[in-house]
C-alpha cells in the first residue's frame, strides 16, 4: 500500500544475530550480546559505510532522505545457542522500540540460524512478533545470511525476504540495499512484492557452501542473471542453510520475491530447487578435506615450492579456541607460524599484566567443549598487550567495527600466536596489520574459518590446506547426532 504523506518515511531498524551451534555444550549469553550492543544513533554510525546488511540499509535510506528510526543491533558471529534470556532481552528492546508514530515500514537484519533452548526457529519467532505488534498495515522487509535455515513459517509475516549470494559474504551491504529498495519502492506504490519458497532437501557442511566451489559457483551466478534479464521486478535468494544448527528446517532454500507475479516468483524458485535437488551429489568436495597428518604433510610439500605463506584451516572449528592444529604446530615447529586470534579470555586475564617484553608460560585453547582438544602450553615473549578494536579492512568485514577487548601476542620464535578476549575470526590481513606484523613474515598461517578468510587470502597465499579434525563442524555430517533434522528427507542421510 503506497503511503501518501509530504513528511519523509518513517523506516524502523534493528538486528539480532547469531549463528547457532546447536552441539556446542554453553549459552550465548546476554551478556555476551550486550559487550557488542548498539542502540539509536550509535547504530548508525557503527554501520554507516560497512559491509552489513544494515549498512544497506544506511546507505538506501539517507540517499532517498528517509527518516531512520534506530532501535537496537547486536550480534554473536558463530557460536552456541542464546540463552533464552538474550533473546526475551533483544525481542522485547525491539518491540518497545516500535512504539513509533507515524511508522511506514520496518527493516530487520537477521541471521536465519538463531536456536535457543526454547526455540528452534528464533528469527521466525521475531518476524512473527513483530508483525504481531504493528499489524498488517505496516511493510516488514528482512535480510538474512546466507547460512539461513528456513520454512514457509519463518518468513510468513514478512513481506519480503533477502539473502546474501555469496559465501564469503562480501554482498552483505549489498543485500541490505536490496531490501531497502523493495521497502522504499512498495511504500512509494511502485511495486507489491509476493514470495515464494522451495527446499530441495539437500544439507552441506559449510565448508563446501562457498560459493566459488561448482556446481554451487553456477547455480547462484545463473540466479543472479537471471535476475537481471527479467523485464519484472524480480529477485532471486539462494540459502545454504547452517548445517551446524539441528533444527528442523536446517539446509537449502530457495526463495523468490516478484512484483505482483505469484506464477514468476513460483517458476523461478522451483526451477533453482529442482537444479539444486538433481546435483545434491555433486556438493559434496572430500578431496579437498586432509586429516591432519595428511595436511600437515601436505602443507610441507607445497610450502617447498613458493615463498608465499600455506594456509593451515582448521574448518572444523566453531568457536576459534580448538588446539588439535595447533599441538601438532607446536611439536613439530614447521615453520614460522602465525596463529592469529585464539579465542581465550581466561589466558589474557593471566598474562596481560607482565606487559610487553615479558617472557610467560601459559595454557592456551581448548575450553568451548570437550571436542576442541586439549589445552596447549606454550612460552614465549609478550610484544603486545592491550585493547585493541579497529575498523576492518578487507572485502568480507570491509568498514565493521572489531572489539577484541583485551589482546596478548606471543612470540615463541617459531609462531607468533595473538589471544583475545572475544571470539573472532581473522578472516582478513587485520591479523597482522593491526599488531604491526605482515603476513609475508610467516611460512605458515593458521586460520579458523569456513569460507569468508577466502576472499583476502585466495591471492596472497600460496596454498590453503583444509584439515578436518573432530570439533563441531565436520566435513561429515553423518558424524553428528542429529535430532531434529528430517533424515527421511533430506540429502546425504537419505537419496529421496
Amino acid at each position: 500500500m503506497a503511503i501518501n504523506s509530504t513528511r519523509p518515511l518513517r523506516i524502523a531498524i534493528a538486528g539480532f544475530k547469531l549463528e547457532s551451534v546447536t552441539f556446542l555444550p554453553n549459552l550465548t549469553t546476554l551478556a555476551d550480546f550486550q559487550a557488542v550492543e548498539v542502540r539509536g544513533n550509535e547504530l548508525i554510525e557503527r554501520h554507516r559505510g560497512a559491509n552489513t546488511p544494515v549498512g544497506g540499509f544506511i546507505s538506501i535510506c539517507e540517499s532517498h532522505e528517509v527518516e531512520m528510526l534506530p532501535i537496537i543491533y547486536s550480534e554473536a558471529g558463530a557460536a552456541a545457542c542464546s540463552s533464552d534470556e538474550a533473546f526475551d532481552y533483544y525481542l522485547n528492546a525491539i518491540l518497545e522500540g516500535l512504539n513509533i508514530e507515524h511508522l511506514d515500514g520496518i527493516l530487520l537484519d537477521l541471521h536465519g540460524a538463531l536456536v535457543t533452548p526454547k526455540r528452534l526457529d528464533g528469527d521466525g519467532d521475531i518476524i512473527s512478533a513483530v508483525r504481531r505488534k504493528v499489524g498488517d498495515q505496516i511493510q516488514i522487509m528482512v535480510a538474512l545470511d546466507y547460512h539461513a535455515n528456513l520454512d514457509q513459517t519463518t518468513i510468513a509475516q514478512a513481506n519480503a525476504v533477502f539473502g546474501y549470494h555469496f559465501s564469503p559474504h562480501t554482498d552483505q551491504a549489498q543485500t541490505g540495499e536490496r531490501t531497502a529498495n523493495c521497502l522504499l519502492r512498495t511504500l512509494q506504490g511502485e511495486i507489491d512484492p509476493v514470495m515464494h519458497f522451495c527446499k530441495p532437501g539437500l544439507m552441506v557442511p559449510s565448508i563446501f557452501s562457498a560459493t566459488d566451489l561448482e556446481p554451487l559457483a553456477t547455480v547462484v551466478r545463473d540466479s543472479i542473471q537471471r535476475v537481471q534479464d527479467s523485464t519484472e521486478y524480480l529477485d532471486i535468494s539462494i540459502f545454504a542453510g547452517f548445517s551446524y544448527a539441528d533444527v528442523p528446517n536446517c539446509g537449502f532454500s530457495v526463495l523468490a520475491v516478484a512484483n505482483k507475479n505469484p506464477q514468476l516468483a513460483q517458476s523461478s524458485a522451483e526451477e533453482f530447487c529442482s537444479i539444486l535437488k538433481q546435483a545434491k551429489a555433486a556438493f559434496s568436495h572430500r578431496e579437498l578435506v586432509y586429516s591432519l597428518p595428511e595436511g600437515l604433510a601436505e602443507a610441507q610439500r607445497q610450502a617447498a615450492f613458493t615463498n608465499k605463506p600455506i594456509v593451515l584451516l582448521e574448518h572444523a572449528d566453531r568457536m576459534v579456541d580448538s588446539t588439535h592444529v595447533l599441538k601438532e604446530v607446536v611439536r613439530l615447529q614447521l615453520g614460522r607460524t602465525a596463529v592469529p586470534f585464539l579465542w581465550d579470555a581466561a589466558a589474557v586475564a593471566q598474562v596481560i599484566q607482565a606487559g610487553v617484553g615479558a617472557q610467560v608460560t601459559v595454557s592456551v585453547g581448548g575450553h568451548s567443549s570437550d571436542r576442541a582438544g586439549d589445552p596447549v602450553s606454550i612460552t614465549g615473549k609478550i610484544i603486545f598487550a592491550g585493547p585493541k578494536a579497529f575498523r576492518a579492512t578487507g572485502p568480507y568485514y570491509t568498514g565493521r567495527w572489531i572489539d577484541l577487548g583485551d589482546v596478548v601476542v606471543i612470540d615463541t620464535g617459531y609462531m607468533v600466536l595473538s589471544l583475545t578476549t572475544r571470539p573472532s575470526v581473522a578472516v582478513s590481513e587485520d591479523c597482522f596489520i593491526q599488531f604491526d606484523m605482515s603476513i609475508n613474515d610467516f611460512n605458515y598461517v593458521l586460520l579458523r574459518s569456513k569460507t569468508h578468510f577466502r576472499a583476502s587470502y585466495t591471492d596472497i597465499t600460496g596454498a590453503i590446506i583444509i584439515i578436518d579434525t573432530p570439533d563441531w563442524g565436520p566435513a561429515d555430517l553423518l558424524t553428528l547426532d542429529y535430532k531434529h533434522v528430517p533424515r527421511d528427507q533430506t540429502y546425504p542421510f537419505s537419496e529421496a
